[in-house]
């Protein structure tokens, strides 16, 4: 099982989400505040199973629904995702992938990992 892990950086409070291997799957942007950052770890956990996949590396790909994962390719040709609330805010992000069946696999295990993943504080 996965858990959010809390930390505090020296700008605010951010999440990671890290699967059942310690691998971080998801991130989250940095808040100001601890309760925010607990908002936005129940705003994940409530959308992430529940989000369209919004393809936009294919070409004339459909445009989803909100909440919905955005997977795209960045600059250096990885794949990546982007978890957006029911509001069109970003709430979590992943790191580079090089393939896109990575990509896809990564967005599976935050659908299954974030529902009751547990919360923790970096220790």
């Amino acid at each position: 099982m996965g858990k959010f892990v809390i930390r505090t950086t020296k700008t605010g409070t951010k999440f990671d989400l890290k699967a059942s291997n310690g691998e971080v799957i998801a991130t989250s942007e940095v808040y100001a505040s601890e309760d925010a950052c607990r908002n936005g770890i129940a705003s994940v956990a409530k959308n992430a199973p529940i989000a369209n996949l919004e393809d936009q590396t294919v070409e004339n790909f459909e445009t989803a629904k909100h909440p919905k994962f955005e997977m795209y390719t960045d600059k250096a040709g990885e794949f990546r995702f982007r978890l957006k609330a029911a509001n069109g805010q970003i709430i979590a992000t992943s790191e580079g992938y090089k393939s896109k069946k990575s990509c896809e696999n990564g967005i599976e295990s935050v659908r299954k990992n974030a529902v009751d993943a547990p919360v923790v504080e970096e220790e």
